[in-house]
């Protein structure tokens, strides 16, 4: 899990310096797929969403995901991804202001479906 506020980010003292209110509600993970990571893992994890909303945009009032592997980045190969600093099987979690445990139900269900979060 890639986030600005924890305690082991490399971008910590950043938002802690410039987000005093906190780091903001956008997260990226990766997801396997039995085990199996890649583009096929977080496309299954999208596929298995129900509630959050699969779109590019991020600050809206819904929750909202996208893989960048089968979207925005899919011209790229895995290679050409990871020297970027992306991963075939990461996802970005934009949070919006569905309640809490909407939220949490449907990603639970999302990866228990998928193996889990890496």
């Amino acid at each position: 899990m890639a986030w600005a506020g924890l305690a082991d980010s490399p971008y910590r003292a950043l938002a802690d310096r410039y987000l005093p209110e906190g780091p903001g509600a956008v997260f990226t993970f990766g997801v396997s797929d039995r085990g199996e990571g890649g583009r096929a893992a977080g496309s299954a994890f999208i596929e298995r969403l129900q509630l959050v909303s699969h779109l590019a945009n991020v600050g809206d009032a819904r929750t909202l995901v996208i893989h960048p592997a089968s979207t925005t980045h899919q011209q790229l190969s895995d290679q050409a991804m990871v020297a970027g600093g992306l991963s075939p099987d990461m996802v970005r979690l934009s949070i919006g202001l569905e309640d809490v445990e909407d939220i949490l139900w449907d990603l639970d269900q999302a990866l228990t479906g998928t193996g889990g979060a890496t």
